[in-house]
């Protein structure tokens, strides 16, 4: 815990320090008709976020912690994203240029946690793997639209997942959980609203890939169900799954950026992004953790219980969407 504790510090430190050198460069995000904020916003904090994680494994291998090559890898390939993310941050890269580049980081991960891959059948179940990756690390990139949302998300989904896993936190996968919980704990001391400081790609790729990749090694240790996974990030899933649905339903060009997110809209309608931070902290509390918990419990109900989880936040999203 003392290294949790730690992690959370130094977060909250390598981002002020961000902060600073951010202003005094000018790597800002100047607001347009597709913003959510209204004064231009340092943003690539996800850069000084990420080094505070990768501290925190340090010193948790320095006080013992013992990590696998499965979280050596993940952890790797993450600092690796987050650097492509830096670039896009800067100079802004083609969707053509990242996506491949996700879809490639995705499936190394996926061959290296299943391996070996042999016959037909695994092979498609690992591309199955791998595209379900990649739209959780674009998925998180679109629903990082507000401020605190993205943070809070990763800070409860890990922090519920640490807690549910066959060894609780103590574990080393419940530790890696914490961990990256922590260093989002911190940069929300300066991303919570009014954010003074945005993640950018380079903080919401890598997290997305990390959330991936976190339920497929908990599936592959029996750590966590992977539909556990499913439920803790319910709220992101559904949001970002039926507002794609519906502009591509309805025409519109789905790959350009746009404020038609359930979370966008609600935070329009009630003029406040804290508000829909607290919507989302008060629907995994008092719904979705409480029913990753029953699935932990009762495995043999995992459709059931997903089902669940999801049915009123459909719902949800058919009402939001006729706010403006």
């Amino acid at each position: 815990m003392t290294v949790v504790v730690a992690t959370v510090g130094l977060s909250i430190l390598f981002c002020g320090i961000y902060l600073g050198l951010a202003r005094r460069w000018r790597i800002v995000d100047t607001p347009n008709e597709r913003s959510s904020h209204r004064l231009p916003t340092p943003h690539g904090g996800g850069t000084a976020l990420l080094l505070a994680f990768a501290s925190g494994l340090t010193l948790a291998a320095l006080q013992g912690t013992n990590w696998s090559w499965d979280y050596l890898w993940v952890s790797l390939v993450a600092l690796l994203l987050m650097g492509l993310g830096i670039v896009d941050d800067l100079l802004g890269l083609s969707v053509r240029l990242r996506l491949p580049l996700y879809a490639l980081a995705c499936l190394l991960v996926a061959w290296i946690l299943l391996a070996p891959v042999q016959g037909l059948g695994a092979v498609i179940g690992l591309a199955a793997v791998a595209l379900a990756m990649l739209w959780l690390v674009n998925l998180y990139n679109f629903m990082d639209g507000i401020d605190g949302i993205a943070a809070t998300q990763c800070v409860l989904s890990c922090g519920a997942a640490a807690l549910l896993s066959s060894q609780g936190p103590d574990g080393e996968y419940g530790q890696y959980c914490l961990l990256l919980a922590a260093s989002h704990l911190g940069f929300l001391a300066w991303n919570w609203p009014p954010a003074r400081l945005f993640m950018g790609d380079a903080g919401s790729i890598p997290t997305g890939f990390l959330l991936a990749s976190l339920a497929l090694v908990g599936a592959v240790q029996g750590q966590l169900h992977p539909a556990s996974w499913l439920v803790l990030l319910a709220v992101f899933i559904t949001d970002a799954s039926w507002t794609l649905l519906w502009r591509m339903a309805s025409g519109q060009p789905f790959t350009t950026p746009h404020r038609q997110h359930a979370y966008q809209r609600l935070s329009v309608h009630w003029g406040s992004h804290r508000r829909v931070d607290l919507l989302l902290l008060l629907v995994f509390l008092c719904w979705l953790l409480p029913l990753a918990w029953l699935l932990q419990v009762f495995p043999e109900q995992a459709i059931l219980l997903v089902i669940l989880a999801y049915l009123p936040l459909l719902l949800g999203m058919a009402k939001v969407r006729a706010f403006a």
